[in-house]
């Protein structure tokens, strides 16, 4: 069934009739103009990403820089040992050994 309106104030007689408010038909127009303008948005095209390949992939870069950081926790540690041997060599004092001046 349509509805053409021809005459004065139909309409206006048909939306109290169905108890719908003019402010209805302004957020339809508006939505309906909202969902056109995202239909003919461009798309985003290819194979939709996949949520558990983008988690995998995350566990493996967080877990390689876990690797790296401790490698070079690991040097870091030996770099100050030596450190500390070196002192130990030359008669410097080290955080381990109480200094003599406090």
């Amino acid at each position: 069934m349509t509805f053409t309106g021809t005459q004065l104030g139909e309409i206006s007689a048909l939306l109290r009739k169905e108890g719908i408010y003019s402010s209805h038909l302004s957020t339809w127009r508006r939505q309906r103009a909202a969902d056109e303008r995202a239909a003919l948005a461009p798309q985003k095209r290819g194979r939709k990403a996949d949520p558990a390949q983008a988690e995998d992939r995350r566990v493996h870069q967080l877990t390689q820089e876990n690797e790296r950081l401790r490698r070079r926790l690991a040097q870091a540690n030996a770099i100050i040992e030596v450190q500390k041997k070196l002192c130990v060599l030359f008669g410097l004092p080290t955080d381990e050994t109480p200094s003599e001046s406090c």
